[in-house]
C-alpha cells in the first residue's frame, strides 16, 4: 500500500515536472513566433487591427496592438527666395517692363548717378587703325588705352550716364580697300573692346570711313557691335535700320539719339549711303528724311540729340551747308546738335534756343597736336540743365584733359570764335542775353 502511493506521489512529481516544461517551452515558442510575425508585418507596415488579427489567429487570445507613434509632419522644403528685380517705376514702367517691345525699338534703359537726371557725354573722332600712329602707338604701351588718354578724362567720360563717340572706322579682318580713297581705316574686331574700357555707350558710324573696306567690312562690324551690346546709329542693313533713332530711358526721361552724315558731298560717294534694300550709312546731304526722323523722334521722346557729321575739313567757321541745315535740324524737333569730321573745333551758336555745337574736333585720331573737348549736356524733366565744354589736347598720340592756364586758353579761343554766348571759368555755356 506505501508503495503504490509512493508511486502515485512519483507519478504526480513528474506529470508536474513535465506539464512545467510544457507550459514553459510552448510561452517561449509562442514569444519567438509572436516576435516574428509582429516582426514581419512590420515590414509590410501592417496596421494596429492586422497586427491584432495576426496574434489572435496563433494564440487565440486578444492581444492589444502596441500604438504607433505618431510621425511628426515634415516641413516642405523651402525653394529659395527668388531674386526679383526691383519692378519699373515712373512713366516708362510699362515700355521698360516689355523686353520685347524694347529690342524691337531700339530702346535701352540706362541707371543714373542722379535721379531725375542724366548726364550725356560727346567726344569726336577715334581712330583704332593699328597702320596709323595712336593706336600703333597704343599697342606698343604697357596699359594700352590707359597710357593713351589721360585717367582724368577717362574718369569723366566713364562717368557720364551715356557717353558717345564717332566710330570713325570699320571692325573687320574682311574687306579690300576702297579703291582711288586716300585713307582707308579698318581696325582688328578685338580693338572694339576699347569702347568699354573708355565707358563708350552708343557709337555713330555715321561717318566717310566706315564703308571703307567695302560691303564684308561694314556688315562685320554691325554684327561685332550688336554682339558685344554697343548701341549704334546712323548705318545699317537697310534705310530703315541706318536712320533709325537709338533711344535711352534714364531717370524717367526718354532720350532720342539721331545721326547721319552729309561726308563725302558727291552724287556716288565711296561710303554708301543705305538704301531700301542695301546696307550703308544714314546720309543728309538732301536732308529730308533726316528731318523726318527728327520730328519722329521728337513724338516719341522726351529730349532730341543730333549728332551728325558735317564740315570743311581743317576749318574752324561753319560752311554753308552746316547753317543751312542746323535752323531746320532745330524745327524739325532737335533739342541740341553736335557736330564733328572737320578734325578741328569749330563755334558753339544757339538756333532759336537750341544749343549747336558745329564740330568736337578729333578727340584720340592723330598725332597732330589739336584742341579738343568732352561736351557734357546735363539733361531733366525740363529740359536741358546745362552744357559743359571740358577743354582736351590730342598731342603725341595721346589725348590729356587741361588745367590751369591751358585750360584758360582754350576756353578763350572757344569765346572768341563763339561770339554769342558765354563761357564760364568752368566751360559752362549759356546763350548771350
Amino acid at each position: 500500500m506505501k508503495k503504490k502511493r509512493r508511486k502515485r506521489k512519483k507519478n504526480y512529481f513528474i506529470n508536474m515536472l513535465l506539464t512545467f516544461w510544457a507550459v514553459f517551452g510552448s510561452v517561449i515558442l509562442f514569444g519567438i513566433l509572436l516576435f516574428l510575425l509582429y516582426q514581419h508585418m512590420g515590414e509590410k507596415k501592417g496596421t494596429e487591427s492586422a497586427e491584432g488579427d495576426l496574434v489572435e489567429a496563433v494564440s487565440g487570445v486578444v492581444v492589444e496592438a502596441i500604438p504607433e507613434v505618431e510621425k511628426i509632419p515634415e516641413e516642405p522644403e523651402q525653394e529659395p527666395e527668388e531674386i526679383r528685380e526691383e519692378e519699373p517705376k515712373g512713366k516708362y514702367a510699362d515700355i521698360l517692363a516689355d523686353f520685347s517691345y524694347m529690342e524691337e525699338n531700339n530702346i535701352y534703359a540706362k541707371e543714373t548717378a542722379n535721379e531725375k537726371e542724366v548726364t550725356i557725354a560727346f567726344a569726336g573722332d577715334i581712330l583704332f587703325d593699328p597702320n596709323y600712329s595712336v593706336m600703333a602707338s597704343l599697342l606698343q604701351r604697357t596699359n594700352g588705352i590707359y597710357d593713351s588718354i589721360s585717367a582724368d578724362l577717362i574718369e569723366e567720360m566713364q562717368n557720364a550716364d551715356i557717353m558717345m563717340v564717332n566710330n570713325e572706322f570699320p571692325y573687320s579682318g574682311r574687306g579690300t580697300p576702297t579703291e582711288g580713297k586716300q585713307f582707308t581705316f579698318r581696325a582688328r574686331p578685338e580693338s572694339a573692346s576699347i569702347l568699354e574700357d573708355l565707358g563708350v555707350d552708343i557709337v555713330s558710324l555715321a561717318n566717310n570711313h566706315a564703308y571703307d573696306y567695302g560691303e564684308e567690312a561694314f556688315l562685320d562690324t554691325l554684327d561685332i557691335l550688336t554682339e558685344m551690346g554697343m548701341p549704334y546709329v546712323g548705318a545699317g542693313r537697310n534705310l530703315e535700320e541706318a536712320s533709325e533713332p537709338v533711344y535711352f530711358i534714364a531717370g524717367d526721361i526718354k532720350i532720342a539719339v539721331v545721326s547721319a552724315t552729309q561726308i563725302e558731298r558727291l552724287e556716288n560717294p565711296d561710303t554708301k549711303g543705305a538704301t531700301e534694300t542695301t546696307p550703308g550709312v544714314f546720309r543728309c546731304l538732301n536732308p529730308d528724311k533726316l528731318l523726318e526722323v527728327v520730328r519722329k523722334a521728337k513724338g516719341n521722346s522726351d529730349f532730341v540729340i543730333v549728332y551728325i557729321h558735317w564740315g570743311t575739313e581743317n576749318t574752324a567757321e561753319p560752311d554753308w551747308l552746316q547753317m543751312d541745315q542746323a535752323p531746320k535740324i532745330v524745327e524739325a524737333g532737335a533739342d541740341l546738335v553736335i557736330g564733328d569730321h572737320s578734325h578741328c573745333l569749330q563755334p558753339i551758336q544757339y538756333v532759336n534756343g537750341v544749343p549747336v555745337v558745329y564740330s568736337l574736333g578729333n578727340f584720340w585720331f592723330n598725332s597732330k597736336e589739336l584742341d579738343t573737348c568732352l561736351i557734357k549736356a546735363v539733361i531733366d524733366e525740363n529740359g536741358l540743365k546745362s552744357l559743359q565744354f571740358v577743354p582736351a589736347l590730342q598731342k603725341g598720340c595721346t589725348t590729356t584733359m587741361l588745367h590751369g592756364e591751358d585750360k584758360t586758353r582754350v576756353l578763350d579761343y572757344m569765346r572768341s570764335i563763339s561770339p554769342k554766348v558765354e563761357i564760364d571759368e568752368e566751360g559752362i555755356i549759356s546763350q548771350k542775353q
